[in-house]
């Protein structure tokens, strides 16, 4: 019987699963490693390192940091979680757990532009392809950046991005032509596809010209991970996002979800408050009997 099982092992998963430890509660995180985390090549917005850090590094850190303090971290998938009773079955590709609470801290998955896994990853890897302007936007300013993405969402994106440079372009991933306003430059013909050189993006466009980019932002958006808090009948937002109180509570009982399964704003240094904030609530909840 644990105290909290925890299914995701980013920065909200591993610094909940740190305060659990230190509250003396029983704690377990699994892992499947998929998170957006690992993509990170270098953060710089996590007050402690200002050299900026990887984000591989960063949960590496952060999971012997909670192992130090007795958290089990398991790689692993959680493949189904039932309520029964006041307890929880959490069904793993290792075995059946029970406990009194489940963290969700899931996360979301990009969606990504049309470029083949190898080419991304290493775009990724060297800074042509970005996904999170708040994040790094200041690292790019004075480029040429284009940003991938329709509608409003899109438009909003390099809305963002044009207060780091003069010159944005807001390329929509449907065929169509944007409209120029706001000063974000436009394509003069459909897109028809993307590549990558070693140090550009290359949009080829359908009328034969090209047009070469510093940088790529991907303003596609998002598809929680919320699958398995779904099941269990949580309430959740209209884009999939786990709706929560305060206390990073959900609509069902001894369930929480944190860091970007939620809907706010998708940062490390947000994921990680909300995780102290739900282990704090986990912790004053039990019964103090339960630390045995």
């Amino acid at each position: 019987m644990k105290d909290c099982i925890i299914v995701g092992g980013g920065p909200a998963g591993l610094t909940a699963a740190l305060y659990l430890a230190r509250f003396l509660r029983s704690v377990t995180v699994y892992d499947a490693q998929e998170g957006r985390a690992r993509m990170i090549p270098k953060t710089h917005n996590l007050a402690p390192f200002p050299d900026g850090i990887s984000g591989r590094d960063l949960l590496d850190r952060m999971r012997a940091h909670a192992e130090l303090y007795g958290a089990r971290i398991e790689t692993g998938t959680v493949g189904a979680v039932e309520k029964q009773d006041d307890l929880f079955h959490i069904t793993t590709d290792h075995r059946v757990e029970t406990a009194r609470n489940v963290i969700f801290a899931s996360g979301v998955v990009n969606h990504r532009p049309p470029l083949s896994i190898s080419n991304h990853d290493q775009g990724l890897g060297n800074g042509l392809i970005r996904y999170c302007p708040v994040c790094d936007a200041f690292e790019i300013r004075g480029k040429r950046i284009a940003v991938l993405g329709s509608g409003a969402h899109g438009f909003a994106e390099a809305r963002f991005i044009r207060d780091y440079s003069t010159t944005v372009t807001l390329i929509p991933n449907d065929g169509s032509l944007a409209i120029a306003k706001d000063g974000i430059g436009v394509l003069e013909s459909p897109m028809k596809y993307l590549s990558l050189s070693d140090s550009h993006v290359i949009a080829t466009l359908e009328n034969g010209v090209t047009r070469n980019f510093d940088t790529l932002y991907v303003a596609l958006g998002t598809t929680a991970r919320s699958d398995l808090v779904s099941r269990l009948g949580a309430r959740l937002c209209e884009d999939g996002c786990v709706v929560t109180d305060a206390k990073q509570r959900t609509s069902i009982d001894g369930v929480y979800a944190i860091g970007d399964v939620t809907d706010g704003l998708d940062q490390i240094a947000y994921a990680m408050g909300q995780a102290a904030v739900a282990a704090t609530a986990i912790h004053n909840d039990l019964p103090r009997t339960a630390l045995g």
